[in-house]
């Protein structure tokens, strides 16, 4: 961080919050807040006189509260900018002034304040997101005993206490006593792997963590034993393998097993836990003198603010989803925009080394090229249509219309260079004043044609989502599951291109059973675009059942990319569902949807011909 700090190229805002971002890729506007730390740090010379005076004396967050800081103090060590910053929230006052005594220690003068919030804004043309992540807080889980013993601790604290720059200098120590404890037990897996309290997901560097942790107290401290209570081992990584034979070589002992609960004797402050080793499958007692909880990693809860002034998107386990996990691993679904290091997912530090790596190589290609490229696939607008309702621009996800004012006579600006082509807006648009390059209604609407124009009524009609469904097509296809050749598939880029006129269209020319299928929620590859189509297949049911038609016949079915058996489940049940509908069905809904005309686009037919 000091080399980031010297560098010639890079400008470095610290104690500082984005609050707004605008434009797109190549064009981004970003507004920073340098949030005020009353003391001017290209002054500041860090000589810590003023921190000798202060008399407030608050826990140190840095130190996991293992010591304690001033309300003017370093943040940490090798803090960049190296100085000093005011904590106001603990100050004794400054409105009036009722301590001042760090301001006249100080012989620069260099304490201000009345110091002020500064507002920067910056023209940039990539963005990568590197915010970190949070560790699990194991209070929840209480029979671990981390609210109740002071000699359970967790495994950010262990780093502390182990740390030659920590609270004790190195010095290991348990709380209680503040003596080197003679047999310490780590205990894996907390808040990671749950499925009722913490996170169903493994948070991939704890077992390693330990493992590093271990060995450090036996280089340190040979006669300390250590215990480490597990439910896997997973030592996948380089080398990885080699560290946990060389702890174990080293006499620290794995117990595969969870304990279930943990007792203190009052006496010695000792702890007494219950484990079932699954090895053996008896209940065995270890007495231990210190316990570490190897808590768990998950995404920061300022997260959520980021993604909506980025337009992302995220996973089941909050964590930001990429592009494309194979294809694209450091790229947003909002173009100009890449991740590095936990912000994508729990990983290492060679992980996130490499990862940083990547986003910035992505990023320079970007910069270098001079020119932004981008997918044909775009929307395009025929004016003559728009009645400057100005639902295109709320359904798009990346923001990449800007809204018509009818007053002004202005009609919707597409930016090209944001747009990811869902289609979205084409489908929603009840002027049919969009159409879609690559994918225009006139295609869609000539494939179902094709697909119907012999037997209609033993066919399914469905469509599927590039990303999802239609690669979970691919999945079953590639796995030989067997599924009913029954099904034709039309892919779209997404669900969310999928118009009403196709499903009306496709009911009028007979057929018994259409399918709509996208991504999950948590994994829709254009961020919320998915959320418009359960709407709007919902408002069909409603339609359907007023015109008499069952509404059972069209289908919703979300579908990723790795379900290749549900979707050879999904089409098994869609032929079963098939055969209920009979002749005179079918025959009654092409009669009620006989006068039925998709396409009233002349203009923008001829202008997507051309």
């Amino acid at each position: 961080m000091m080399d980031v700090g010297r560098h010639p190229k890079i400008e470095l805002f610290t104690f500082s919050e984005v609050e707004e971002v605008s434009g797109f890729v190549g064009n981004f506007r970003v507004k920073i807040r340098k949030k005020a730390r009353y003391v001017r740090a290209d002054e500041c010379n860090a000589c810590g006189e003023c921190a000798k005076v202060c008399p407030v004396v608050v826990p140190d967050e840095y130190q996991q509260g293992f010591s304690s800081r001033k309300a003017i103090y370093m943040p940490f060590a090798q803090a960049v900018p190296s100085a000093y910053i005011l904590d106001m929230s603990h100050c004794l006052g400054t409105n009036p002034i009722a301590c001042g005594k760090c301001s006249k220690a100080c012989a620069k003068k260099c304490i201000d304040y009345d110091m002020q919030d500064e507002i920067v804004e910056r023209e940039v043309g990539a963005i990568i997101v590197a915010t970190g992540l949070e560790v699990y807080d194991p209070r929840p889980l209480d029979e671990f005993g981390y609210t109740r013993f002071e000699n359970v601790i967790t495994s950010m604290e262990f780093e502390r206490l182990i740390c030659a720059g920590g609270p004790t200098a190195g010095h290991f120590i348990r709380p209680t006593d503040r003596r080197l404890p003679k047999t310490v037990g780590f205990i894996q897996c907390v808040g990671s792997r749950a499925t009722k309290r913490g996170n169903r997901y493994c948070s991939n560097i704890c077992c390693m963590n330990t493992v590093k942790d271990t060995l450090l107290l036996k280089d340190h401290y040979p006669d300390v034993q250590c215990k480490v209570f597990y439910m896997d081992m997973r030592a996948f990584g380089k080398g990885f393998e080699e560290m946990y034979r060389r702890s174990k070589e080293e006499g620290v002992q794995y117990i595969r097993g969870i304990p279930g609960d943990i007792y203190e004797d009052p006496v010695t402050k000792n702890l007494l836990l219950l484990v079932e080793n699954t090895m053996t499958g008896k209940v065995e007692e270890h007495e231990l003198e210190m316990v570490v909880l190897a808590v768990g990693l998950q995404a920061r809860p300022e997260q959520k603010e980021l993604q909506k002034l980025l337009t992302l998107s995220n996973t089941a386990d909050g964590f930001l989803l990429e592009s494309h996990p194979k294809l694209k691993p450091v790229d947003a679904p909002t173009q100009g925009v890449f991740f590095a290091g936990c912000v994508e997912a729990p990983k290492d530090i060679k992980d996130s080394v490499t990862q940083a790596g990547a986003a910035a190589a992505r990023a320079g290609i970007l910069l270098n090229a001079g020119q932004v490229t981008i997918e044909a696939i775009t929307s395009m607008l025929d004016p003559s249509r728009c009645s400057f309702c100005g639902l295109c621009s709320r359904v798009c996800p990346y923001h990449a219309i800007i809204p018509p004012d009818r007053k002004k006579g202005q009609y919707p600006v597409f930016i090209e260079a944001a747009c990811a082509g869902c289609g979205a807006c084409a489908a929603e648009c009840p002027e049919d004043a969009i159409s879609m390059r690559h994918f225009r209604d006139e295609q869609i609407l000539a494939q179902i044609e094709a697909i119907l124009a012999e037997k209609p009524e033993q066919k399914i009609l469905a469509f599927a989502c590039n990303w999802c469904s239609y690669a979970g097509g691919d999945n079953a296809g590639t796995a030989r599951l067997q599924y009913p050749p029954s099904v034709r598939l039309i892919r779209t880029m997404c669900s969310g291109r999928v118009d009403e006129k196709f499903v009306w269209y496709g009911f009028k020319l007979g057929a018994p059973i259409v399918l709509v299928s996208g991504c999950h929620f948590a994994d829709c590859h254009y961020i919320n675009a998915v959320q418009w189509t359960q709407r709007r297949v919902e408002r069909l049911w409603d339609k359907l059942e007023k015109k008499g038609i069952r509404p059972e016949r069209l289908q919703l079915e979300w579908i990723s990319a790795a379900e290749g058996q549900k979707f050879a489940r999904v089409m098994r049940e869609l032929e079963e569902l098939r055969q209920k509908v009979t002749a005179e069905e079918i025959r009654q809904t092409m009669e009620i949807l006989k006068d039925y005309e998709p396409l009233k686009r002349e203009t923008a037919v001829a202008a997507a011909s051309t």
